[in-house]
């Protein structure tokens, strides 16, 4: 029977990429907003606080993901623990984003919105509760679930930053 660090040792490389990006995204959107935003207050804020936070939360998922992957554990029972609660904590989220964009006053989502922030998320912290919860039966396929996970949720942070910024620069008083 392969050991935990056997297991995860063809990982780590994946892991320190999926890690570093997930980090440098987070302060580059940090950066970003605070340079498009210029310091402005406006009736989007509702809106681009309803889509920036999710995706900070998204980036900050893919780093805590690749952080627990790396780490040495000797079970694979506390990473899955550990994936689980994050799945969970990222459906719950998610929910919570998708009450909020219903109630956006300043804003009218479209299809693309509803889609980039709720259902491809759901989605994504949907694959990693499930990895999480087979990582101790099937390893081998929970490894990809959990991997496809988190390269889902740099790709969505990415795709919500840019959206984000992108109203941001194009004109956000008049609309969210």
């Amino acid at each position: 029977m392969r050991t935990v660090s056997e297991m995860l040792g063809a990982w780590g490389n994946f892991y320190v990429m999926i890690g570093s990006s997930a980090a440098a995204l987070t302060g580059l959107v940090f950066v970003v907003i605070s340079l498009a935003s210029n310091g402005r207050r406006s009736a989007s804020e509702e809106g681009i606080a309803t889509f920036s936070t999710p995706t900070i939360m998204h980036f900050g998922t893919a780093l805590f993901v690749a952080a627990v992957m790396a780490a040495p554990f000797r079970s694979l029972v506390a990473i899955a623990i550990l994936l689980g609660l994050a799945g969970a904590w990222g459906i719950a989220c998610v929910v919570r984003v998708a009450i909020g964009t219903r109630r956006l006053s300043t804003y009218q989502p479209d299809r693309d919105d509803w889609i980039w922030h709720v259902v491809v998320p759901f989605a994504a912290y949907a694959l990693l509760l499930a990895g999480a919860v087979t990582l101790a039966t099937f390893p081998g396929d929970a490894l990809y679930a959990i991997a496809a996970a988190a390269t889902l949720l740099i790709f969505i942070g990415i795709h919500n930053a840019w959206d984000v910024v992108t109203f941001l620069a194009m004109d956000g008083d008049d609309e969210a």
